[in-house]
């Protein structure tokens, strides 16, 4: 598959030029060594250019790559559907698609898998939907050899409920932004550490 349009497109050069430098980088040649010498045929592109050329292929190959990964997985486990695909489709970065497939991911044995097993997913849908009635009324529907108190069962409820909202790809989509958007990064010295602080101190 050529990336060569779309880095084209993203770096607003020609899709020729891009392909002239690809050929030569896989030829062996080195950055410098094309933008000093080989000017005419890349069209004078510099070595920031061919820099990002070489960076976007890289980025571009390791999305597809996980791309196809992804699809294959899903497919195997007799779990891929028309939205899912579509989902996949419209997803621009790995890390969107890593937000779709972590649904899907083998998972150690989670307190939420531990939950399900005990049969505890309808009580969480039930309050996760926020039903009428009491949730310690229903709770009690679910004892078994393994949950035998109404915490227990409300605490395996949560358990299921945190992980189908850490696994929802919309949600975390959103507090990425939200944290993007927001978040403040504050740093301080250690108490023993102000020799070695020194140095990081602004002069301005």
């Amino acid at each position: 598959m050529s990336f060569a349009p779309l880095i084209a497109s993203k770096l607003g050069i020609r899709a020729t030029q891009v392909e002239t430098v690809l050929g030569l980088l896989l030829e062996g040649s080195t950055i410098p060594f094309i933008a000093r010498y080989r000017k005419d045929t890349t069209g004078n592109l510099d070595e920031v250019q061919i820099q990002q050329i070489q960076d976007e292929q890289k980025i571009m190959l390791a999305f597809a790559e996980r791309k196809s990964f992804i699809e294959k997985t899903i497919a195997e486990q007799g779990k891929m559907t028309d939205s899912i695909q579509a989902k996949i489709d419209a997803a621009s970065t790995i890390v969107e698609l890593e937000d779709i497939y972590l649904p899907f991911k083998v998972k150690r044995k989670t307190k939420a898998v531990v939950a399900k097993e005990n049969g505890l997913e309808p009580l969480a849908i039930f309050l996760l939907e926020q039903k009428e009635g009491s949730p310690e009324i229903e709770a009690a529907k679910y004892f078994n050899e393994k949950i035998t108190t109404i915490e227990e069962a409300l605490q395996g409820a949560r358990d299921i409920i945190a992980e189908n909202v850490n696994e929802n790809a919309i949600v975390r989509a959103k507090l990425r932004k939200l944290f993007e958007d927001t978040a403040l990064l504050q740093s301080k010295v250690l108490s023993d550490k102000e020799k070695e602080a020194i140095k990081y101190t602004s002069t301005d």
